[in-house]
């Protein structure tokens, strides 16, 4: 049996998902799974079993998110701040992530037909030397092309950056904080706080979340509109004052020439997007040969 527990929603889930349905719908949900070891505390149970039921609810989830037509979902599992619990604790947790998540791998094949993918997601000061390193080179070598560096190429150095933005980020718990999570990718989410411990959560509560998304959905979309379009004139802007300084230092005689300027705008951007290409192929080799070390070493 799927540890993502197939089956059809009730009738009365199916009715409500198709009357959501009918509204606009995240492409990608992103959830912060708070409470497991209070739920343990309330329920007079060991903290493990608390876990236990905390990645049962992820699996009923995920059918959830399925069935809703919501294929992307990203969640918070560990932090480097949980490292600060007991060894049994933690080590317990390693175990049972472990368990959990090699199952959902078995099943990868089959769930890719829906678009369900497993990411690992750390801090930067948690990869290895030499990846820093070339992250380092590369801001040092760009010095000399101030256009290259934006946020536009800092969402493609991410490891979400395959994905779309979270259309929601979900934090159960009662606890009103992001705690570092997805901070840039979530700059225009719907943040919804629920007050229900993770392993109490049902399906009604995650409508609850995609109703207040529709209910907002106009205004995060013009505010990711014109995010989108400030980027974009920025970026315009830059490259024009780069191209005006490229023609005073060749001593132009007319610096104002548009065709000149459309030209060298051309092959400026041009040049721009071949180094940022050339960087972030780099990027993803060392990525590919992290995750490869990091495969051996646990094998």
């Amino acid at each position: 049996m799927s540890w993502i527990r197939e089956g059809e929603l009730s009738l009365i889930e199916r009715l409500c998902a198709n009357i959501i349905k009918a509204g606009p719908m995240p492409k990608h949900i992103a959830f912060i799974m708070d409470g497991n070891r209070r739920y343990a505390q309330k329920c007079q149970v060991e903290r493990q079993q608390g876990h236990s039921q905390g990645f049962d609810k992820l699996a009923e989830t995920l059918r959830w998110c399925l069935n809703l037509g919501v294929h992307e979902v990203t969640v918070y599992a560990f932090s480097i701040e949980n490292f600060k619990r007991t060894k049994d604790e933690v080590d317990g947790l390693m175990d049972l992530a472990r368990q959990k998540f090699t199952r959902l791998l078995e099943e990868q094949e089959k769930l890719r037909k829906h678009g369900v993918c497993i990411r690992v997601l750390g801090d930067l000061h948690l990869l290895p030397r030499d990846l820093r390193e070339l992250i380092a080179r590369a801001v040092r070598a760009t010095r000399s092309y101030s256009n290259d560096v934006s946020e536009g190429l800092l969402d493609r150095c991410l490891y979400t950056n395959h994905s779309p933005d979270p259309d929601i980020l979900i934090r159960t718990s009662g606890e009103v904080r992001l705690s570092d999570f997805l901070l840039w990718q979530t700059s225009h989410s719907c943040l919804v706080f629920q007050p229900m411990l993770w392993p109490e959560y049902t399906f009604w509560n995650l409508c609850e979340a995609l109703l207040q998304f529709q209910v907002n959905h106009g205004v995060l979309q013009r505010a990711r509109d014109t995010y989108a379009d400030e980027r974009k004139r920025q970026q315009l802007e830059s490259d024009q004052a780069a191209v005006t300084e490229q023609l005073l230092r060749e001593g132009a005689a007319a610096p104002g020439d548009p065709r000149r300027r459309r030209a060298l705008l051309s092959r400026l951007t041009a040049a721009r997007e071949e180094r940022v290409q050339a960087f972030l192929q780099a990027l993803e080799l060392k990525r590919e040969d992290l995750l490869a070390s990091l495969g051996a070493a646990s094998a």
